[in-house]
């Protein structure tokens, strides 16, 4: 396939393109400032994008967007991480749109936050919206409608609703590893919160399920079949490191750093969500398990291995 990826520079695109290359696929980076050969340059703030590059692709991956847990939540950075995503996907789905040969699909970067905080509630993709949205609530809406030119052309759009990527090159784990190495690690806040996490290695496998999966539409939930809860997923993780994980980790700090409303959705609060669409599609985990996950992810041998 040839394949066009925004955000390709990020943990999941630079990952994505490793392995649409490794398995013969011709990718396509779309990237700000100036392309280098094989690149499609773009400007999402500005409104602009090569829509000639992008004909005849067979489908497209749209990574794009600022990060959601990498500074405090001023108002000016909440504009960002919103602006970075419904715009530059409006711009996106409706060049894709005014193509003569558009691609066959187009993979929409999302996220679990669609769902709100909705406590021990199981969360499928057929689940109704929060009642009461928050802010990254909003934006996921926000995000999947600026799709709407890409559907409305024909082209079969999903909703890549991923969770908590784990992976040791960055993301949340590689930023817990050295705490809980330290013996520093511990649950965060009453540690009831879920924890709907991924490897990358299926984060990955579940893009390339769906590029070559007709049937799956709209959202798709990227999430391990096993999500658990933040004092689950701590202990584990002590456990894998051998390590104590005795003390919880001090919120104030983290609030005074980040903000109180940062930390409140993405530390405090939580969802419990499962991946009905990729299982009944015939996706298969690599990595079901968190323990497990964790091991391959860190080297660690299994439990009791010599």
């Amino acid at each position: 396939m040839r394949v066009a990826v925004t955000g390709s520079t990020g943990l999941i695109g630079t990952a994505l393109c490793a392995a649409l290359r490794q398995a013969g696929d011709e990718v396509v980076p779309v990237v700000r400032g100036t392309p280098r050969p094989g690149e499609l340059p773009w400007d999402p703030v500005a409104g602009e994008i090569d829509t000639a590059g992008l004909e005849g692709l067979d489908a497209v991956v749209h990574l794009a967007g600022a990060g959601i847990g990498d500074a405090r939540w001023s108002e000016a950075r909440k504009r960002l991480i919103r602006e970075s995503r419904v715009a530059g996907t409006r711009l996106l789905a409706g060049a894709l749109a005014r193509l003569e040969r558009p691609p066959a699909v187009l993979v929409s970067g999302s996220a679990i936050g669609w769902y709100g905080n909705r406590g021990d509630e199981p969360c499928t993709e057929a689940s109704p919206p929060p009642a009461a949205p928050d802010f990254l609530a909003e934006v996921c809406r926000d995000w999947e409608a600026a799709t709407a030119p890409a559907e409305a052309a024909g082209i079969r759009v999903v909703h890549l609703r991923t969770g908590i990527v784990l992976a040791r090159q960055g993301g949340a784990l590689a930023r817990l590893v050295l705490p809980f190495r330290l013996g520093l690690g511990g649950r965060t806040g009453s540690g009831a919160q879920w924890m709907s996490w991924i490897a990358l290695d299926d984060e990955i496998g579940a893009i390339r399920h769906i590029l070559v999966t007709d049937a799956l539409t709209g959202p798709v939930n990227a999430t391990a079949p096993n999500p658990v809860t933040n004092l689950e997923f701590t202990r584990t993780l002590a456990r894998v490191l051998g390590r104590p994980a005795l003390l919880p980790t001090p919120l104030l700090p983290l609030r005074l750093r980040y903000g109180a409303e940062l930390v409140q959705h993405l530390l405090v609060e939580g969802q419990r969500v499962l991946p009905e669409k990729l299982l009944s599609s015939g996706y298969a985990f690599r990595h079901p398990e968190l323990e497990g996950a964790l091991r391959a992810i860190l080297a660690r041998p299994a439990s009791g291995a010599a």
